[in-house]
This record gives C-alpha cells, structure tokens and sequence, in this order.
C-alpha cells in the first residue's frame, strides 16, 4: 500500500498553470515547478509523470475555468442574448484592465500556448480545438437567442458572429499585453455590442 499523499494535487497544478502562463511551457524549468508547487523534483515525477504531463493538466485547469467563466455570463436567465455578450465583453475588459494596472502583461494563457508550443504538440493542440469547439458553441448560441429576442441583428451567421467575438476577446488580450488601457478595452467592447445590435 503506498503513502497517503502529502499535498493537494490540484493546488499544485494551479500552482503549476501560474507559473507555466507567466514563463510558458519552455521556459519553465523542472526547478520553477518544484518551488511552484513545492515538490521536490522526485514527487513531481511520481505524481505528473513529465513536465508535459504536468502543462496538460495546467492548460485543462485555465479553459475549464475561463470556460466556466464565459458560461456564467453566457447563461444568465432573465438577460437578452446581447446583454450576456456585452456581459462577457465587460469582464474580459476588466480582468484585463486590473492585471494591466497591477504590471501583469501574461495576456492569455492559451494564445500564448497557441503561438508557442500547439504547432508542435498535437495534444496541446487537440485540448486547445475541443476548448474553442466549446467556447464558440456557446457563443453561437447565446447569439441565437439574441437573434429570437430581437437583441442581435438576424442577418448575421451565429457561427459566424461567434468567431468574431472570440476574436475580439483574443485582441482584446493581446491589445492589453501590448499597453492597451481600460479605456481602450471598453471601448472595444462598446463598439462590437454596438455593431452586433438590432
């Protein structure tokens, strides 16, 4: 029977995606995880197997929660299709807003991922398209049920107005990591809510 283990093994990969979404994943060091999670080297291994394994399973921890995040303003009863994408729009320009006054310039983990390391990691990259196949189904729908409430404008694709909002959410990351402030981010979000109302 081996030993009960001694620490919280999902602490440790939050833990983990922290310092993988600060540095990424080559230049992260097996050390900077030891002291991330506070595992010595042969624990970290025991438990993770690779560092591999380990950034896996922090990239899963951040788009479950940014995916939770995104469904909670997604799926808000009471709210018309728009609102709850102006909802989103908002916090993506706040979260970025905050981090930007308090010198954090990480911008998103995931298009970090994408621009580094999923061109050569095919599972990297399979978790990043099961991630957007979810993130834009739900956009997608939240656009047709502004489109019934008469919110959305209805000659508009909401496959197609999906894409451009998560797009729109990925510049608005990157803008903010380049200096963008606040108020440009607001604006960005007023502009789209503003061309995408009946």
């Amino acid at each position: 029977m081996g030993r009960p283990r001694q620490f919280d093994e999902e602490r440790a990969v939050e833990s983990a995606c922290r310092t993988f979404w600060a540095q990424g994943f080559d230049g992260t060091s097996t050390e900077d995880l030891c002291r991330a999670t506070g595992l010595n080297r042969s624990s970290l291994y025991n438990t993770f197997q690779s560092k591999e394994v380990l950034f896996r399973r922090a990239l899963m921890h951040y788009v479950t929660t940014t995916s939770a995040r995104q469904d909670a303003h997604l799926h808000v009863p009471g709210k018309s299709g728009l609102e709850r994408i102006s909802s989103l729009l908002s916090a993506i320009a706040e979260d970025e807003g905050t981090k930007l006054a308090a010198g954090d310039t990480s911008g998103c983990f995931t298009v970090n991922t994408i621009t580094t390391l999923a061109n050569r990691n095919p599972e990297v990259a399979q978790l990043i398209e099961d991630d957007l196949r979810r993130r834009l189904s739900a956009l997608s729908a939240a656009v047709l049920s502004g489109q019934r409430d008469g919110s959305i404008v209805e000659d508009r694709d909401p496959d197609d107005v999906a894409w451009y909002v998560t797009t729109l959410i990925s510049g608005m990351r990157i803008s903010a990591q380049s200096g963008a402030d606040r108020k440009v981010l607001d604006t960005l979000a007023t502009t789209a809510v503003l061309t995408l109302a009946a």
